[in-house]
């Protein structure tokens, strides 16, 4: 089997964030959806499970830390620079909030943080490793 990432989040609207995620560019994974979560598949290897904070519950009692915090930044390789922009451009028009920090352009290197409806932060970034300065 192919290794794979699940990346749960507790969302507080379901739909709300099924929504933002799909703005974003994730897909939606019916198979795995229903009232309480939500599957949103980045790539055959990323998916991203929205759980409702009851059903969050039952996975863990450690408390849901409330959206003004970060736990954990989450980052994600997008095919170019305009896509990363693009990314962020719909996290904004999408309930979430766009460059909540300072762009960073390192030339070889390009990312943006965003943050989603409930606060999960994630940074959209692309990366030209054969630009990327080598020491001699």
């Amino acid at each position: 089997m192919t290794r794979m990432i699940f990346v749960n989040l507790p969302v507080t609207d379901l739909g709300a964030s099924m929504a933002f995620y799909q703005a974003l560019g994730f897909e939606n994974n019916p198979t795995f959806t229903d009232e309480t979560a939500a599957c949103m598949v980045w790539s055959e290897t990323i998916s991203v499970m929205l759980l409702t904070h009851d059903k969050w519950r039952t996975f863990t009692s450690r408390p849901i830390p409330p959206a003004t915090s970060s736990e954990v930044m989450l980052a994600i390789s997008c095919e170019s620079r305009e896509a990363v922009d693009d990314m962020n451009e719909a996290a904004a028009a999408n309930g979430g909030t766009a460059d909540i920090n300072p762009l960073q352009d390192l030339g070889f290197m390009y990312n943006r943080n965003l943050a989603d409806p409930d606060g999960h932060v994630w940074e959209a970034m692309w990366m030209d490793m054969a630009a990327m300065p080598t020491d001699t």
